[in-house]
């Protein structure tokens, strides 16, 4: 639980870098604000295609170890 946490902190922390709202993220990569959301505090399922999307979005990349 604590990957999914960090990467839903490192979504939140570049999207207010960018000076961006949630509801602006969701619009730029094609899902919900709920998903948008939900993957910032680490609640619900979101896809991994939505968390990839956001990721993109943002200019972060998802690296598997």
């Amino acid at each position: 639980m604590g990957d999914v946490l960090s990467i839903g902190a490192s979504i939140r922390s570049a999207r207010k870098d960018a000076g961006i709202t949630q509801e602006d993220l969701a619009h730029l990569a094609g899902t919900s604000v709920r998903t948008v959301r939900a993957i910032e505090t680490g609640t619900g399922n979101p896809s991994l295609q939505a968390v990839v999307a956001v990721s993109g979005v943002l200019g972060l990349q998802l690296t598997v170890r």
